[in-house]
């Protein structure tokens, strides 16, 4: 079974994570922060993972250390799971419509951080979350998974389908780079024989 669990106490946070990734999309999460909650909700639903989440954080100041810790743990999690990656069909990309938006998600499960956040949320707030916090969490997840992960705005007005068809757009992009490719389930997808 590909799982993990993740433990990660700060000063600033206390988080804990269970993930499966060969899951059905069940979901338990309590972030203390409501539009995050809706985030990781329909993540792992989309990306059919079954995935607990709870964090306890200092939501007194702001939101900050939530999701950046949330990201940081989250990513510690998959690559737990993942172990060696044999199998992995390696790549996954969606471009994901929600309304008026349109998200493009190319993502390569390389062992190699790097994020490209091309996409502009027009508001400042969905309701008492920073919208800057969306980029955050994705930097902090995309180094701790050793993700390779671009993100691209086709189109978009609305800051809440934005940002919903960002986290929908990685989780199906997600799936399916974490995919086993039946045909080299005993093979490391690289040439280096490593990720």
């Amino acid at each position: 079974m590909r799982s993990s669990q993740i433990i990660r106490t700060t000063g600033e946070t206390d988080v804990r994570i269970s993930l499966d990734i060969d899951g059905k999309g069940t979901f338990d999460i309590d972030t203390g922060c409501g539009f995050l909650n809706h985030m990781m909700e329909l993540f792992a639903r989309h990306g059919r993972f079954d995935l607990s989440i709870k964090c306890k954080g200092d939501s007194h100041v702001d939101d900050h250390h939530t999701a950046e810790d949330i990201g940081i743990s989250l990513g510690q999690a998959f690559k737990e799971a993942l172990a060696d990656k044999k199998g992995i069909r390696r790549y996954g990309n969606m471009t994901l419509p929600m309304d008026e938006t349109l998200i493009l998600c190319a993502l390569d499960i390389s062992g190699r951080a790097y994020l490209n956040f091309d996409v502009s949320i027009p508001a400042q707030k969905v309701g008492s979350f920073d919208t800057e916090l969306v980029k955050e969490f994705m930097t902090a997840f995309s180094r701790e998974m050793g993700l390779t992960l671009h993100f691209k705005m086709l189109a978009g007005e609305n800051s809440h389908h934005i940002i919903e068809a960002v986290f929908k757009a990685l989780a199906r992009a997600l799936a399916q780079a974490a995919a086993i490719d039946p045909e080299y389930a005993d093979e490391i997808p690289s040439t280096k024989g490593v990720l």
